[in-house]
């Protein structure tokens, strides 16, 4: 590298791109699949719809993260390391668009809707960004903060288990689950004296989960994050820098010779599959759901200019108001894309700033060649199915590393200022808040659909609150 490269414009030689690359497709891969699943089931599609919903993901999420990091004109790409990946702000309003038209009908609106929610944000992108003012170090840092510790418990699901479902924390009581069914059977019986048993009466989960927690992931995650930390700690240059591919490796490979990793989906995928645009028809237009669909882009904005923001810090090129514009352009541009390509809006993923702040690699190169794996991903099925028999405790222990890495991101941007009084207030309110949401909720369960989908992520409600504290209560001149 020259005196005059900058490290984001360094080119690296091929198999480091490679290592490094490979790195952060393993970091967001599970986070990559998890909307298409979860949207895939709530539109009640068959198997391989969904997961011909995967690969258009993962391809489109390579297309759109090419554009964002190197470039496309000056009006798109903010030209710095970033992954795009599929937003989770939008799940809440498309759950509710498939639960209420199902089927290839239901695929088509919310397809629609994407298309028009993604056309208007790059219109409105370059307005958007003149609020890059609005955005002083105690909002920015603020911001990284909630979107690093909110980042937490996705790391912790991949160890311990989700909340709900098959491993949920809790299950019903067997013995309390055969009473009730005799119950009302009972009830269902003419001449009885039982009362009719009430529709959609269920028993609460009241008994320990075995299935939830288990030892095997937990002392499996705990290996893996030794191995990061033992990796980082007792090795120089470049193997310091894939400490989080090694542990994941490492982690796969004692996965594999415990039985925990599962290859048939790998037997079962297709080679190779081309991804076609408007797959389930041509989209639906509704003016109702675009709208939806906006709201949801503006959140998931303000989470993009943080974390925009933050790579500036991360790559020592402060990110100038053409920038940020361009890189909200493409924001819009990839949601365009991936409703035309059958799949949902996309952001930056804040998975891999983490990786970028432990690795200190802040080329944008590497942002090329990770895009290039996912649209290889995306076309060869059988490939990308290896990456999902990773287990997901392997992911939560290198989890545990990148999403602290990103909330210590926001902590080294607040060490920066002058913690006065003020500071400390907008800090504390704005992390109380958006945490608050991000942890609970169900605290927004009575407000207006369109103020819910707005402040239901944790990340969009910390950020409002700093940027609105921040000005209501003026700076010391």
């Amino acid at each position: 590298m020259t005196s005059t490269t900058h490290s984001v414009d360094e080119v690296l030689p091929a198999p480091r791109l490679f290592a490094l690359g490979l790195q952060h497709v393993l970091v967001m891969y599970a986070g990559a699949i998890a909307v298409p699943l979860i949207i895939g089931r709530a539109l009640k599609l068959p198997p391989q719809d969904v997961a011909f919903l995967i690969s258009a993901d993962l391809f489109v999420c390579g297309i759109a993260s090419i554009l964002q990091s190197f470039g496309a004109t000056q009006w798109f790409g903010i030209k710095l390391p970033v992954m795009m990946g599929v937003t989770f702000a939008a799940v809440g309003p498309m759950v509710s668009m498939a639960i209420a038209n199902p089927g290839v009908d239901g695929a088509r609106t919310i397809f629609g809707a994407i298309i028009g929610a993604g056309i208007i944000t790059v219109l409105i992108a370059p307005f958007v960004s003149r609020m890059l003012r609005f955005f002083p170090p105690v909002v920015t840092g603020t911001i990284i903060l909630v979107i690093g510790v909110s980042l937490m418990k996705i790391g912790i699901a991949w160890i311990f288990g989700l909340g709900v479902g098959p491993t949920a924390p809790k299950l019903v009581d067997p013995a309390q689950a055969d009473w009730l069914k005799a119950a009302m059977e009972a009830a269902g019986v003419g001449g009885t004296s039982i009362p009719p048993v009430p529709p959609g009466i269920a028993l609460a989960p009241s008994v320990p989960n075995p299935a939830y927690a288990p030892v095997s992931n937990i002392v499996l995650s705990l290996v893996v994050l030794a191995i990061v930390i033992g990796v980082a700690r007792f090795t120089r240059g470049f193997l310091s820098n894939i400490a989080v591919l090694i542990g994941i490796v490492a982690g796969g490979v004692i996965a594999a010779g415990l039985g925990l990793m599962s290859f048939d989906k790998v037997a079962s995928a297709a080679w190779f599959a081309p991804i076609m645009p408007f797959h389930f028809g041509t989209p639906i237009f509704s003016p109702v759901l675009i709208l939806t669909m906006v709201l949801v882009m503006i959140v998931v904005m303000i989470e993009s200019t943080g974390m925009f923001l933050a790579l500036g810090e991360m790559t020592n090129r402060p990110v100038t108001q053409p920038m940020l514009s361009a890189g909200l352009r493409m924001d819009g541009l990839g949601t365009v894309l991936g409703g035309v390509f059958n799949t949902f809006p996309s952001s930056v993923f804040a998975q891999n700033n983490g990786v970028i702040q432990l690795t200190g690699i802040a080329s944008r190169h590497v942002g090329v060649w990770i895009a290039g794996m996912l649209i290889l991903l995306g076309l060869f099925p059988a490939v990308a199915g290896v990456l999902q028999a990773v287990p997901e405790p392997v992911l939560g222990g290198a989890a545990m590393v990148m999403f602290g890495a990103v909330a210590a991101s926001g902590i080294n941007i607040l060490a920066g200022i002058h913690l006065d009084r003020r500071a400390l207030l907008i800090i504390a309110v704005s992390l109380a808040l958006g945490l608050g949401v991000s942890q609970v909720p169900e605290i927004l369960s009575h407000l207006p659909h369109a103020v819910k989908s707005v402040l239901e992520s944790g990340v969009a409600t910390g950020g409002i609150c700093a940027l609105v504290m921040n000005w209501f209560l003026p700076a010391k001149k």
